[in-house]
């Protein structure tokens, strides 16, 4: 990944150019104003790399911790809730699908 650190003014004067070589290169760009780092600007589908990559770092933390505290079933559980669930048309909420946030989709629920 290449580093490329402008001024403001040259930011300016330079944007289209600076921005094509930047997709280009997946780097990163710096803006200093007053000498001092004021700005990073990256790529649309660098940063949305990164953030998949991050968000996916943080479920494997989240399951080690899962783990850790006990919170864990056996696979053989989970399948046979699901099939009770099916067989009496309910879904038990221990199986239910998660929002991205954590907390359990209410849509899919039963009632």
């Amino acid at each position: 990944m290449t580093v490329t650190v402008v001024s403001l003014s040259e930011f300016k004067a330079k944007a289209p150019q600076l921005l094509a070589e930047l997709n280009a290169s997946d780097g990163l760009i710096v803006v200093t104003e007053n000498g001092l780092a004021s700005a990073v600007v990256q790529g649309y589908e660098s940063h949305q790399r990164e953030r998949a990559a991050l968000q996916a770092l943080k479920r494997i933390v989240q399951r080690e911790a899962d783990v850790s505290a006990g919170r864990t079933m056996l696979q053989r559980s989970v399948f046979a809730d699901i099939k009770a669930g099916l067989a009496d048309g309910s879904t038990p909420p221990e199986v239910c699908p998660s929002t991205a946030d954590g907390h359990r989709n209410p849509s899919r629920q039963s009632p």
